[in-house]
């Protein structure tokens, strides 16, 4: 060549001109502790500076706790490793599924320092457009979407070691990529030792042998704890979801019911699996996401038609109350399938046969009603406490109490309705509840406590056995106890309520940061709520009670902060407090806190707080406050405490309110 080479000169004096040129650097200390532990780099951005959310790393500018403790701080730093490690993986199948087939050798790699992985997809792993970030569609992290990839269990076993299968997925048809990785070791950011390799990565495999059963993808298990351990990161802890005997099929909201009907039931039908049944059980839906409505309902309407003319009466109320709708028409509707309803349930309690059809029926028409109508409804209708007398009978026949009892099995979803009813209804019309030594047993059980309340309605089932025995005491109360015996036991059930706070670290806010709800935290909540309405209860069975009491005042300003940290509004769980809302508000007084915040709740539900249960119990709320306030008494001035019994009694109301 015309131009002469340059001598290489040694490497101390190659690196002297660059050092001396090089300015010092003040480190930043106002960046994210995420990119502070892995010593890089923050753009400080907010609300998550680029590099956390490129990687799917959570962006801390707050001082985390696992900062100032060097275990934790190791173990998040393995934690974060391992974050960016899967993303690399998921960045190399996202793309290699969505670029044309390479071929060995047809392209090379540049270098990378600093001990980044490298090949031929992913020439730079911080270049922001070759990957999904962690808001696309295409993250890994987003887990409510199921992820895309093929069954392979679907596979057969005797799998062709010709490609030609592969035909079938396009996006996965077999590719072997040379992957190089280069290494460079510095040392005061001087390049000292360099290290490359090269590893050849294949996506087909040989067939396994003909005996041998294919396994779930992935070969190995690193995407099922990839998922699994991220899954948990990001969802809160649920309740147990298949506690009770219905099958729990995959959540649909969305399920066809082959039942042959005129026009007009056919509407009324539409409408209940709509508008109707998504909010019969709020509580669970929270938990099982669909699967009550498509796993025990929906099958019940299709095999059972005195099941099927009592939704058919329920969606009826609904449209008359929801829609304003008057006339004989929508009348003629609910009385028509009513009628039609009861005709059916006598024939099959004559028949004496198929007792579990019979019994789904029967709590159908009592449980549904607390969802649907108004107060004010004129329709003649037999009362709730005569339909679960035969469903008493019912249960006792089909012995559903002995086995909740003895069987360690999957629950009764019946015997659970029946008890929510029996414990709660019992306290409605101041009796012991007909299966209260059943739930006695449950709570001194220690292996065989729950009976599915806590998933079915939020409370934990301790604390309604605990409301069963404040009703036997009632009735005790009612049957002549004397007044030193019965503060005896009122003080020993109070004690019984306060081993149930033990560990209790009070109610919190049931969304996490990223806004999904808890449904753990929220039956915790409620059950804070149900506890205390049950020592206001309690208290209320104390000879000479009174709602001035300062005991009294403290318990209901305590609901009303507990009832703070209940979801509100139409998608809200206030229509499932209905039992808390009567026992609190029934003993507030004229200044208590609770009013307001009532009628916060009653503004934030909207129309829906005029229907069901709640419209009910918001109804009889207001009667009770005009008699204890002294508006409704002879010759004005300060009332004498009436009972919420006593008003439902003056009104002729005969409300379940729960």
């Amino acid at each position: 060549m015309a131009v002469s080479q340059p001598k290489p000169k040694p490497a101390p004096k190659a690196n002297t001109t660059p050092k001396g040129k090089m300015q010092m650097h003040r480190r930043s200390r106002t960046g994210c502790y995420t990119c502070r532990l892995r010593r890089k780099k923050c753009d400080e951005g907010s609300p998550a500076c680029t590099a956390c959310k490129h990687l799917g790393l959570r962006c801390e500018y707050k001082r985390p706790m696992w900062w100032s403790n060097n275990d934790q701080r190791r173990m998040q730093k393995d934690n974060i490793k391992m974050i960016i490690k899967r993303k690399k993986l998921t960045e190399k199948t996202t793309s290699s599924a969505t670029n044309q087939v390479m071929t060995p050798g047809s392209e090379t790699p540049p270098g990378l320092s600093h001990s980044l992985p490298t090949s031929a997809t992913f020439s730079d792993p911080l270049d922001r457009t070759r990957s999904a970030s962690i808001d696309s569609q295409l993250s890994l992290f987003d887990f409510n979407a199921p992820p895309h990839i093929a069954d392979y269990t679907a596979y057969n076993a005797q799998m062709h070691t010709s490609h030609s299968q592969y035909a079938l997925y396009p996006d996965y048809s077999p590719y072997e990529v040379d992957v190089k990785t280069e290494r460079q070791m510095f040392v005061n950011d001087i390049p000292t030792r360099r290290e490359s390799t090269i590893s050849t990565f294949s996506t087909y495999h040989p067939p396994p042998p003909p005996e041998a059963m294919l396994p779930s993808f992935p070969v190995d298990n690193d995407w099922e704890g990839s998922y699994s351990e991220r899954r948990e990161s990001m969802a809160e802890e649920t309740l147990n979801t298949n506690l009770f005997d219905f099958s729990h099929g995959p959540p649909s909201s969305v399920r066809q019911v082959a039942i042959e009907l005129d026009e007009g039931d056919q509407r009324l039908l539409d409408h209940f699996i709509s508008d109707v049944l998504p909010t019969v059980f709020p509580i669970l839906e929270t938990n099982q996401h669909g699967s009550a409505r498509t796993d025990y309902v929906l099958p019940a309407l299709q095999s059972n038609k005195c099941y099927l003319h009592c939704c058919l009466s329920i969606a009826a109320q609904h449209c008359k109350a929801t829609m304003n709708i008057q006339g004989e028409q929508i009348d003629n509707d609910i009385m028509r399938h009513r009628y039609a309803t009861i005709s059916e349930l006598c024939e099959a309690l004559n028949r004496d046969t198929d007792h579990s059809s019979i019994l789904e029926a029967t709590l159908g028409m009592i449980f549904f009603q607390t969802s649907v109508g108004r107060y004010d409804d004129s329709l003649p209708d037999i009362p709730w406490h005569q339909h679960f007398q035969a469903a008493i009978s019912l249960v006792q026949k089909l012995e559903l109490n002995r086995m909740v009892s003895e069987s360690h099995d999957l629950i009764q979803f019946n015997m659970t309705l029946t008890a929510w009813i029996d414990i709660l209804g019992s306290t409605i019309q101041g009796r012991a509840p007909t299966f209260a030594h059943t739930y006695r047993e449950k709570h001194l059980s220690s292996t065989n406590s729950s009976l599915g309340l806590r998933e079915l309605m939020g409370c934990e089932d301790r604390v309604m056995y605990l409301i069963s025995e404040i009703a036997c005491l009632e009735a005790l109360k009612k049957d002549g106890m004397d007044d030193i015996q019965l503060c005896q036991h009122v003080h020993a059930l109070g004690d019984q309520i306060g081993l149930t706070e033990i560990g209790d670290p009070g109610p919190k806010i049931p969304y996490n940061a990223n806004g999904v709800l808890s449904p753990k935290q929220l039956s915790k909540n409620m059950t804070a709520a149900f506890r205390i309405a049950a020592r206001i209860y309690l208290c209320s069975l104390v000879p000479g009670f009174t709602p001035s009491q300062a005991s009294c005042v403290g318990l209901v300003s305590k609901l009303t902060q507990v009832l703070e940290f209940i979801p509100s509004g139409q998608l809200g769980f206030d229509r499932s407090l209905v039992w808390v809302y009567l026992i609190g508000g029934s003993v507030s007084t004229a200044d208590s806190p609770f009013r307001s915040f009532f009628d916060e709740r009653l503004t934030a539900l909207g129309d829906l707080a005029n229907f069901g249960s709640f419209g009910r119990v918001s109804c009889l709320l207001r009667e009770v406050w005009g008699h204890v306030d002294g508006r409704f008494s002879p010759g004005g001035g300060e009332a004498h405490y009436v009972s919420w019994r006593d008003v439902m009694q003056m009104k002729g109301w005969d409300f379940l309110l729960i």
